[in-house]
């Protein structure tokens, strides 16, 4: 007899103890430490969706007391209203539509007041669509960091840290099940691990190999392993 759920949140913590460091994203995580030593201002974080790169501009916008706004956000309104910001961090650059020209003028107080400024992106500059020929120029000076997707030894870890936020327990074969057979995305993983718990509430049953066989789309293909 199946139980019924509460589905109650989870806080993702986006703290700097929280950030798993592996080959994937060390070196944009190693020039997120070295901030203020940076060699310009001006740093765009590129990753593709699901590789930690909010996590890792949120751990810098905290440490630079940063203000944190989307870049579709980005309105003139928006850019009046802002006094003295020390620091700006503009998330999803290749997420549309912009304004582009309330974001060419955020972009120049920013320069302007020499104030540190992160913008992210799954995209090259060059991709995001931008039509504004001095936006993308004063963009593509900034230099780049980049997070590749995750990798095996990553993969797991936050899997493994993602069953114990929500306080379960799994044998570490199921995590070699689930890290072999999902997309390789942080992203993905938390999904997973979110039904699962769902799941495995419902049965009154821990998680088991069948249990997460069960819940993995037969449409998704099993990843190769990246290590030797």
């Amino acid at each position: 007899m199946r139980q019924l759920v509460l589905d109650l949140p989870v806080e993702a913590r986006f703290g700097a103890d929280d950030f798993l460091v592996s080959p994937s994203n060390e070196a944009a995580y190693s020039r997120v430490e070295r901030w203020p030593d940076w060699p310009s201002p001006l740093l765009h974080l590129r990753g593709p969706a699901g590789s930690g790169k909010s996590h890792l501009a949120s751990i810098w916008a905290e440490r630079a007391q940063a203000v944190s706004l989307a870049a579709a956000s980005v309105t003139d309104e928006v850019v009046a209203a802002l006094t003295d910001p020390p620091a700006l961090l503009v998330e999803d650059l290749d997420r549309g539509p912009l304004a582009e020209g309330a974001l060419f003028h955020l972009v120049n107080i920013a320069r302007e007041r020499g104030l540190p400024f992160l913008f992210t992106s799954a995209e090259a500059v060059d991709r995001c669509g931008i039509r504004t020929a001095d936006l993308l120029s004063r963009l593509r000076l900034a230099p780049t960091v980049e997070i590749d997707p995750p990798d095996d030894a990553l993969l797991r870890a936050v899997l493994v840290k993602l069953f114990v936020d929500r306080q379960l327990v799994v044998d570490t074969s199921v995590v070699e099940f689930i890290a072999t057979r999902i997309e390789r995305s942080l992203a993905r993983a938390a999904e997973v691990v979110a039904a699962l718990d769902r799941e495995a509430l419902s049965r009154g049953r821990r998680i088991t190999r069948p249990i997460a066989g069960a819940l993995i789309s037969a449409d998704e293909p099993a990843h190769d392993s990246l290590e030797p």
